[in-house]
């Protein structure tokens, strides 16, 4: 398995301008072919993170734009719920007014 640095390396060698994020994570499995999805965007997080000079304009839309994606399974929003109030509680803190 490959290292988030090699990743990282491998992501600004084969990035270029206009790539779409499809091209690119084909150029980095051609090198890498172990590498899941969700590594090589953490790779792009990474690299951008690191600080090289260099435009990496390419990378950082990838990193975003495929960031919350996975190809086995949806985003699924959760919608929480409010606590409920302990109803004995509050019906004593009302008698005692």
């Amino acid at each position: 398995m490959a290292s988030i640095e090699e990743l990282a390396n491998t992501l600004r060698g084969v990035a270029a301008s206009g790539m779409k994020p499809k091209a690119l994570l084909a150029a980095v499995r051609e090198k890498h072919p172990e590498a899941t999805k969700k590594e090589v965007v953490r790779a792009a997080f990474y690299a951008l993170a690191e600080g090289q000079s260099g435009d990496h304009a390419d990378l950082h839309s990838f990193a975003l734009t495929e960031r919350a994606v996975d190809d086995d399974e949806p985003v699924k929003s959760v919608k929480l719920r409010k606590k409920k109030k302990d109803r004995k509680s509050a019906s004593e803190g009302h008698a005692t007014h």
